[in-house]
């Protein structure tokens, strides 16, 4: 008679559990706050482009000669609270023909026809740093403005830069709150996730202890293990986070304006250092709980 072959039965080794399920799942949950990161990114950007999009008008003494004109542009230009483009200081001379025929392409009046002159003064627009932006802020800066020489008046609408400002801070709070109540539910998902995934282990945990093994030497693998799955997971999920990003600029060209390269990056690695810390401490965790219990709390 033929003797039948045993099959070989695979030894489960210390630390090895679903590596997949794991990982698929830490990098699901990674990908919202990802997700949710870049949505707080880009309407940052846009509260920055809104603010500065807002001009401070600065009116000009009458009868300035061009190089003192040209003076106080540079003196304007070298404030520290006026905005750059390109290494471009954000100061627009208007002059007074500019503005009668800016009025007539709005209104249709032409007030010159009926009062023979033009009582515009020449201006330079300014935009301001989305920093300096505060109410109070655009307070200083016009007092100080005004106390230059050759300016007669600094104006800016005020009422819609308070609007704007506490608009913007309510919705900052109201994400900021969002991104607090995902993060701690992200942090619950992948605890869960790892916590069942040790869970298969609790019983080659035991055997390592009855046999003399240290806390240190059985916890080693395991932490190993899920800080390598922890940053995995944070690597797929800023891949998947890049490409979507590529793919939604390539779709709404207008998104290009809210970019920023910087802020990605450093979200994306945030990705991988939240991945392998809440790994490593959910997988701290976990182990800590069952070299703890008792026999009859393993079943």
């Amino acid at each position: 008679m033929a003797t039948k072959t045993p099959k070989s039965v695979k030894k489960k080794k210390l630390g090895n559990y679903p590596h997949t399920m794991v990982v698929f799942s830490i990098t699901l949950a990674l990908l919202v706050i990802g997700l949710f990161g870049m949505l707080l990114i880009h309407a940052g950007k846009l509260s920055e482009i809104v603010k500065e999009s807002i001009e401070m008008q600065v009116y000009l003494d009458r009868n300035l000669t061009e190089v003192q004109r040209v003076r106080l542009q540079k003196t304007l230009a070298a404030k520290e609270y006026i905005a750059y483009k390109q290494d471009t200081a954000q100061v627009r001379y208007v002059s007074k023909e500019e503005g009668a025929k800016a009025f007539l392409d709005n209104t249709g009046e032409d007030f010159m026809a009926f009062l023979g002159d033009n009582p515009l003064r020449d201006a330079f627009a300014l935009k301001i740093e989305a920093e300096h932006s505060t109410s109070a802020e655009l307070k200083s800066i016009k007092s100080d403005l005004e106390s230059i020489d050759g300016v007669y008046e600094v104006q800016y609408v005020e009422s819609l830069i308070e609007s704007i400002n506490s608009n913007i801070k309510k919705i900052s709070l109201l994400l900021i709150g969002f991104a607090a109540i995902l993060l701690v539910v992200v942090i619950i998902l992948i605890n869960n996730t790892i916590k069942l995934a040790l869970y298969s282990q609790r019983f080659l945990i035991r055997s390592m202890q009855l046999v003399g093994a240290t806390s240190f030497f059985i916890q080693r693998p395991f932490l190993n293990r899920a800080a390598w799955q922890g940053i995995m997971s944070g690597i797929i999920a800023s891949v998947l986070l890049f490409a979507l990003m590529q793919y939604a600029y390539s779709e709404i060209t207008e998104l290009q304006l809210l970019r920023d390269q910087e802020q990605m990056f450093i979200l994306m690695i945030g990705l991988v250092v939240i991945g392998c810390i809440i790994g490593f401490l959910s997988s701290y965790r976990a182990i800590r709980k069952y070299l703890r219990m008792s026999l009859d709390e393993l079943y």
